[in-house]
């Protein structure tokens, strides 16, 4: 049966709660490449609560560093509004220092996967994704105008470099798709271990609500479905089942929701009041503004400054999707193979990239 630790935290004593996560849920880590993804949606303060906070981070990567791995990657691909700026992201965040070194550009290195051909043929995840033995997902507790809430199959959204992530959002389509996509995209690669920052939590119309709760937990599992599950038992859904991600994630035989399924390591109660977004799914499938940002955001793609270029070919070279190469000395980008991840403008040594 699966279990799920709610455990009471501070940012300031955080450190236990993770210690207590690793003695429930135990990895072995000697010798062992671990992948460690907090949730980093956009550039932020951490008492705007839109990101893993930093403490969480830090004492989960202090806590690894204990277990003699025998590397850590940090990182993390931002969404739809920060895509491309994954290390100034992540030092407004806090989360670069958090990461006390281990920090990498995940977005520069990505690796083509055959996927759910009603959605996509195939999608393109960041390679560290399949290359490490152990991966810890540090999701945060929010809610999602999409998905009603965020949590650890959400997480794994981050997966996806570049505008897949819009691209994935219109092909959707519908939220009830949307909700069935994040599923397939989960079990590509399901994480090891889930340590949730719920020590400041947000409610409203997430992931970027101004609401926020103070919670004062942090929770863990090792099954994401018990985990999602009891996050939204906590925020008031009585029925987990009337998420339809959960649903699908139960059907593919990645976990259950069921109270009597799920043996749960401390207390569990319902915040009064807590407020969900208004209208799921229309928030986004049905706001014509939020779609046009999408379409300019999945329509950009790089051009070379002819004045500026030296045809060194380091953007070609780094290029993760393999989609631009060098013509007559200029970089040519292949439209349909690019994804939009912006890697080349961040590694071109004379900045002759620009997007278009």
């Amino acid at each position: 049966m699966p279990k799920v630790m709610i455990h009471p935290a501070t940012y300031e004593n955080v450190r236990k709660a993770v210690d207590q996560a690793f003695a429930l849920f135990p990895l072995t880590l000697r010798n062992r490449k671990v992948f460690i993804k907090p949730n980093v949606l956009r550039e932020s303060e951490p008492a705007q609560a839109i990101v893993t906070n930093p403490a969480v981070l830090r004492a989960v990567v202090e806590k690894v560093e204990t277990m003699n791995p025998a590397s850590i990657t940090v990182g993390d691909n931002p969404g739809v509004f920060c895509y491309g700026a994954n290390e100034e992201t992540f030092r407004t965040t806090g989360l670069m220092e958090a990461a006390k070194g281990y920090y990498q550009n995940i977005g520069n290195d990505a690796r083509e996967v055959d996927f759910n051909p009603s959605f996509a043929p195939k999608v393109s995840l960041s390679r560290i994704v399949f290359e490490a033995d152990i991966t810890i997902s540090l999701p945060k507790f929010k809610t999602h105008g999409l998905t009603v809430i965020t949590g650890a199959i959400k997480n794994s959204y981050g997966f996806l470099p570049g505008a897949q992530k819009a691209n994935m959002h219109m092909t959707a389509g519908s939220a009830e798709r949307f909700h069935e996509m994040i599923v397939d995209l989960f079990e590509i690669r399901v994480p090891d271990l889930f340590i949730m920052d719920a020590v400041v939590g947000m409610e409203g119309n997430g992931p970027a609500s101004p609401d926020l709760r103070d919670i004062g937990l942090v929770l863990a599992s090792d099954n994401a479905v018990a985990l999602d599950a009891t996050v939204a038992r906590i925020m008031g859904i009585e029925n987990p089942g009337q998420l339809k991600f959960l649903r699908r994630a139960k059907e593919k035989g990645l976990g259950d929701y069921a109270s009597e399924a799920i043996e749960i390591i401390g207390e569990l109660k319902p915040l009064p009041a807590f407020k969900l977004p208004p209208a799921s799914g229309e928030i986004v499938t049905k706001n014509e503004s939020m779609q046009t940002l999408l379409r300019a955001r999945t329509s950009l793609r790089p051009t070379a400054d002819l004045k500026l270029c030296t045809g060194c070919g380091t953007c070609s070279d780094q290029c993760p999707a393999s989609a631009l190469s060098i013509r007559d000395g200029v970089p040519q980008v292949d439209a349909y193979k690019c994804i939009a991840c912006f890697c080349c403008q961040e590694i071109c040594p004379e900045r002759a990239i620009t997007l278009k």
